[in-house]
């Protein structure tokens, strides 16, 4: 990740909009700035959430809240809790997600 023609500014998550992405049960709202190619996001699981896809794109996520669950494609699981994150490249090891409790993310893509 290159970071490149990005002025110093804050954000305040609480303003930003969300949008809503239904899983295969539960859903995930995000908040979500764009800076050139990079995407940053502000995602909450509601509790019993479940994503509904594999996802392949690369990631840096750190929970703030709640137990994140991350099954790989490959059979490996892995349970997150606050102040824990993953990084993952771009087409490396599809991933998907899920919630027993809700949680609150923060991720860099």
């Amino acid at each position: 990740m290159h970071m490149q023609d990005i002025a110093f500014g804050t954000t305040d998550w609480d303003s930003v909009p969300t949008t809503l992405h239904p899983g295969t049960s539960g859903q995930a709202t995000w908040r979500t700035r764009q800076f050139g190619a990079i995407r940053v996001r502000q995602v909450q699981y509601s509790p019993g959430y479940i994503a509904d896809h594999w996802c392949s794109k690369g990631h840096i996520l750190l929970v703030l809240e709640g137990t994140l669950y991350t099954e790989l494609e490959d059979g490996r699981t892995f349970t997150l809790t606050p102040g824990m994150s993953y990084q993952v490249a771009d087409h490396a090891e599809a991933h998907r997600s899920s919630t027993d409790t809700g949680t609150k993310l923060f991720i860099v893509d």
